[in-house]
């Protein structure tokens, strides 16, 4: 058992690994297969058009993704899939964070650098000056 270890940790050194991304991906792919299954199980025997059709575009989904599931496991580019990674959980975070602010704060985009600024919830219009690029802008509360 100890050679297979050595074997696996030598394999992977220097490589990037799983994430959340990946994670993701991997139960895409998993629902994906099963979603297959489940929907060639309810098609009668004779429909061999439909699938075949279901078939290939099965393969068309599932192809591609297990092997950017692969690509970006085995990467030795370490920087850039942690960019990957970080631009996906800073999409979702965003909508937590909007769905938890929800009562007290807006987010509005900055209209020259595009930045997303937490503003705190208030009536009429207001001037908000930007962190990143001291742009002044109107917000309408």
């Amino acid at each position: 058992m100890g050679k297979i270890k050595q074997k696996l940790q030598r394999l992977m050194y220097g490589r990037y690994g799983g994430d959340m991304l990946n994670n993701v991906l991997l139960g895409t792919y998993i629902f994906l297969v099963l979603a297959y299954y489940i929907i060639s199980m309810l098609l009668p025997l004779e429909a061999t058009g439909p699938r075949m059709i279901l078939s290939f575009a099965h393969y068309l989904l599932t192809i591609p993704l297990i092997c950017v599931i692969f690509f970006r496991i085995f990467s030795r580019n370490v920087a850039k899939r942690r960019r990957e990674n970080e631009r996906f959980c800073g999409f979702f975070r965003l909508r937590r964070n909007k769905i938890r602010d929800r009562k007290t704060h807006v987010y509005r985009k900055c209209p020259k650098c595009r930045a997303v600024l937490r503003l705190p919830r208030a009536k009429g219009k207001h001037t908000v000056v930007c962190p990143r690029c001291k742009n002044r802008f109107e917000v309408k509360g």
